[in-house]
């Protein structure tokens, strides 16, 4: 019943069936699950004398005539009334809606809510929402609409549609047993009164009841994926070389490098694969880790690969990877879009051959003809920048490989619950000796020649800098274009140093070229988009200016911070931003006042939330109906809890009590089976 078409419940036709698949309704389901964005409460009445204007209210009225009709021009008509509360008016403006300025009877009241204005002494409100008085108005609900579908006629489609759901045994995905445990309403009345409720109360205990249950079946579909995961391999390393790889290395690693190494060893050494998450703040050493375990894997007669998303990231994996792992007998190959197709034939049949012990390499590693001898180790850098998928489309190269995923984007460890539900993880919570803390500062455009002065200053030292801009080309007049700066300051202020251009438009043979000619000194003042977020590590440059920072999120202006600091000198960050908002001024003080990276990534998850913090097509969240990861994150942690529960007493979720549950779970990876989420 929940899947019967739209157009077979009362008040949809063929042309509301249509609108209403552009709010992403497709069935019944999808419309008793549509749930409001806000409510107006019509318990809470302001009277008109204490209204401030620019402020929004409801007031109950009474109509002082009817709306009278004036034509503006055509194609414009406004209806005018004036209401009361028998103390003072409002005027009542009503743009091109007959329908509205007909239903107000003069001597009628009614509860009008909208934002007043002032205008020539008097009180205003246009196209107020209006609702009929009676002693049992309550909250009503405002959901999003579309062109062509008032509030009224989809209140009126809902309520059709709950008649018809709730007269079903609608299946429970929260097990009797857990809903009575956390004290959890029934479905039924939580879907009648998330609708409409007639108490604040009866509203409070309904969403409570549909947040557990949606976090609910997520963290179970996680931990299932978890589970799902957790097979056996015959790949198990049988002597740790670990202590051996960091005797050649030229520096002592810190004891968090030490710690999560010994963890990944430990895992690797088991039967069941590893499949852990290095997270580490940036410069933390996530490399050498993923490098003591490719050492160890090598020594036990075992293949790694190593993905990065972007070819420039991939070539610096590749030379750093070299420069750690001096064993002659360990061969290695970089794998990337612009290698010759004769190359990556040979390359190919080598590492089929088992000729090559590891590969370093882009998307390029994940197709049908790229095949291992004995592939042990999968190693994804930057995983929110891949999907599930594609992680898994490589370890399907081996014979349940181990796994491991670095991010060097600092994630809440809450949110890495939610976000890397299949993995365990690890973090790197200590910077290596030397890293210097890089002083940041926000300052306007007028400080522009100052700065510009500094960058001069750093580079005849002997150094380089980046200039970041949010635009590769002109979009807006206020945003920062990096074509047209590259052209102005190699013009201008910089005509007598080298600069150089970046962005994510050119051809990557372009891009690896003006890289390494910034790697090697050619180029002294890079203009770039944030094509260089990520990975790009040039111990020379000191100085990192990032235009229009009130652009970007905290994490990804602290990623872009960390591509300076990396080597021994002093270094600098400085956002130019001429924002006048609070929360911008807001921001940019977090990145002067702290170099710590989760604590700004907590700070990140606050102000924007998970779908913005790395943004809904990367991290393969699923659209939460109600729920969300942060304002609810006590449920998130109750329904960790519960899910555990349920999975440890029926793993297979086979039980009776628990086919409610199944149901969701596989109804949500139907739904996210594009959005990377799969039990395949």
């Amino acid at each position: 019943m929940s899947d019967i078409p739209l157009r077979y419940i009362k008040g949809i036709g063929e042309k509301r069936e249509e609108l209403l698949k552009k709010l992403d309704i497709y069935s019944l389901y999808d419309l008793v699950h549509f749930f409001p964005r806000t409510y107006l409460d019509f318990t809470a009445l302001t009277p008109i004398s204490q209204m401030i204007p620019g402020e929004t209210y409801a007031f109950k009225a009474i109509v002082g005539y009817t709306p009278v009709e004036n034509k503006i021009r055509t194609g414009m008509t406004i209806y005018k009334t004036m209401v009361t509360d028998g103390k003072a008016g409002v005027r009542i403006n009503i743009f091109n809606s007959k329908y509205l300025a007909d239903s107000l009877v003069q001597g009628e009241e009614y509860i009008f809510y909208g934002r007043v204005t002032a205008s020539g002494g008097s009180l205003e409100m246009s196209n107020p929402l209006v609702q009929t008085y009676d002693k049992d108005t309550g909250l009503k609900p405002v959901y999003p609409l579309t062109a062509g579908l008032s509030s009224n006629i989809l209140c009126k489609i809902i309520e059709n549609a709950l008649d018809i759901y709730l007269k079903d045994d609608i299946p429970l995905p929260v097990p009797e047993k857990i809903r009575s445990e956390y004290s959890l309403a029934h479905k039924q009345f939580a879907l009648r009164n998330i609708h409409f409720p007639k108490s604040r109360n009866d509203l409070e205990i309904s969403k409570k009841s549909l947040i557990f249950e949606e976090l609910l079946i997520f963290q179970t579909a996680m931990l299932r994926l978890k589970s799902r995961n957790k097979g056996k391999t015959s790949l198990t390393v049988g002597s740790d070389y670990s202590s051996e790889f960091m005797s050649t290395l030229p520096f002592e690693l810190t004891s968090a490098q030490k710690r999560v190494i010994a963890e990944c060893i430990k895992d690797m050494q088991t039967a069941v694969p590893m499949n852990r998450l290095v997270q580490g703040d940036v410069g933390s050493g996530k490399t050498v880790v993923a490098a003591s375990l490719i050492y160890t894997a090598a020594k036990n007669k075992m293949q790694s690969v190593l993905m990065a998303p972007t070819e420039i990231l991939a070539t610096q994996h590749f030379a750093t990877l070299k420069n750690l792992i001096k064993d002659e007998n360990i061969t290695c190959e970089l794998l990337t879009g612009s290698v010759s197709a004769k190359k990556k034939a040979d390359i190919k049949e080598r590492l089929k051959k088992g000729e090559i012990d590891y590969i370093v390499g882009t998307h390029a590693l994940l197709t049908d003809n790229t095949e291992f001898h004995n592939l042990g180790l999968v190693v994804t850098d930057e995983q929110h920048r891949f999907g599930v998928k594609q992680r898994g489309a490589l370890i399907q190269k081996g014979n349940n490989p181990h796994t491991l995923v670095m991010s060097a984007t600092p994630i809440p460890r809450t949110l890495s619950l939610i976000i890397y539900g299949d993995l365990d993880v690890s973090i790197i919570d200590e910077l290596p000796k030397g890293r210097q803390k890089i002083s940041t500062f926000a300052v306007d455009t007028t400080y522009h020649q100052r700065m510009y002065g500094f960058i001069k200053k750093t580079i005849d030292s002997g150094n380089q800098a980046y200039i970041v801009c949010p635009a590769v080309e002109e979009a807006e007049n206020d945003i920062t274009s990096a074509v047209k700066y590259a052209e102005d300051l190699a013009k201008k202020e910089f005509k007598d140093y080298k600069v150089g251009l970046l962005h994510g438009k050119m051809k990557p043979k372009d891009k690896d070229k003006i890289m390494s000619a910034f790697q090697e000194g050619d180029i002294q003042l890079l203009v770039s988009t944030t094509v260089i977020e990520v990975g790009v590590d040039v111990p020379n440059a000191t100085v990192m200016v990032i235009e229009n920072a009130e652009r970007f999120g905290l994490s990804q202006l602290h990623q872009l911070r960390g591509r300076v600091g990396r080597g021994k000198d002093k270094s600098y960050c400085v956002l130019v931003s001429d924002a006048q908002g609070e929360s911008a001024r807001a921001r940019l003080e977090i990145m002067c006042k702290t170099n710590n990276g989760f604590a700004i990534a907590d700070k990140d998850l606050e102000l924007r939330g998970p779908g913005e913090f790395f943004g809904s097509r990367q991290h393969g969240l699923p659209e939460m109906k109600i729920a969300s990861f942060t304002e609810n994150m006590d449920t998130v942690r109750q329904t960790n809890a519960a899910a555990r529960k349920i999975l440890a007493e029926d793993p297979t979720l086979s039980k009776p009590e628990n086919a409610g549950l199944k149901t969701a779970i596989k109804n949500l990876l139907i739904k996210q089976s594009e959005n990377k989420l799969s039990f395949n």
